[in-house]
């Protein structure tokens, strides 16, 4: 998919650079697969904000995305492709041949028409969902499965994947989109190919606006604010405010917060860069 420019006929699209859409074929999603989606606005029970920098945006609703791909041996036929306000990636709508439809995380280079289908009598090609006792070394692997049957939970957002590289006991040892190196159960899933929309980490919001449409208000830096406000703020002028941390105060810029006593270490052969 390709990317967009604008002619700075505004300021606003100076700078914009936007995914061309044309891959997408529909702009009404599947009424029986959505359900209403409330804002909070960052605050609580008690109306007291609680998160900052949230509020505002563009009223959505979600959608219900087939992650555990659990019908299989049926045939489905991708009937579309669409927009997600929940997520970076496109999502492809599926009609199975009992006549059941279903979204999921579309894969890169799929088309309306292409078949689809999960289990173990299903070919390792783009968009089918296999066991990992199934999948070749060397693909590439989306939307995979951390425990048998939960459902996807890594490389699921715009053009990422990992890479199956290798078969050790119970265990298939795969490459993450990080650069970790790590085990997952064979008796997991994970869909052929990589998530599509790739170019999405090119995208120009070109105004401060089209952020707040997306439900994102401005971030001050600490830097900017009081020493009462921020633990890198004060000084005098342009003072760089020390040591880089948040708001509350853990550090940034390279301190470990992963747990060391995490029961999932075991599986983690090399860790991410």
């Amino acid at each position: 998919m390709a990317i967009k420019k604008f002619n700075p006929i505004t300021p606003g699209l100076r700078q914009k650079v936007q995914v061309d859409y044309s891959e997408l074929t529909t702009s009404k999603p599947e009424k029986s697969l959505t359900v209403g989606k409330s804002k909070s606005g960052g605050r609580n029970h008690d109306g007291k904000m609680t998160m900052r920098q949230i509020g505002g945006g563009n009223k959505q609703k979600y959608r219900i995305i087939d992650f555990k791909r659990d019908k299989e041996g049926i045939p489905a036929k991708v009937v579309s492709i669409e927009y997600d306000p929940n997520r970076t990636s496109f999502i492809a709508l599926l009609v199975y041949a009992d006549g059941e439809k279903r979204y999921i995380i579309a894969p890169d280079k799929i088309k309306v028409g292409d078949a689809i289908m999960s289990g173990k009598d299903a070919t390792p090609d783009t968009g089918n969902a296999l066991y990992f006792s199934s999948i070749p070394l060397g693909a590439d692997i989306h939307a995979i499965e951390m425990s048998p049957g939960k459902g996807a939970a890594l490389a699921r957002s715009a053009g990422t994947y990992a890479t199956m590289v290798g078969r050790e006991g119970k265990y298939a040892i795969v490459k993450l989109p990080s650069g970790e190196v790590r085990r997952v159960l064979l008796t997991c899933k994970a869909v052929i190919g990589r998530a599509s929309n790739p170019d999405h980490g090119l995208e120009v919001m070109g105004k401060a606006g089209k952020t707040r449409w997306l439900g994102k208000r401005s971030r001050v830096r600490g830097v900017a604010m009081n020493p009462v406000d921020h633990p890198m703020g004060g000084g005098e002028g342009r003072a760089s405010g020390g040591h880089p941390r948040s708001r509350t105060g853990i550090m940034a810029k390279g301190q470990k917060t992963r747990s060391v006593k995490k029961a999932s270490s075991r599986l983690i052969i090399s860790k991410r860069k």
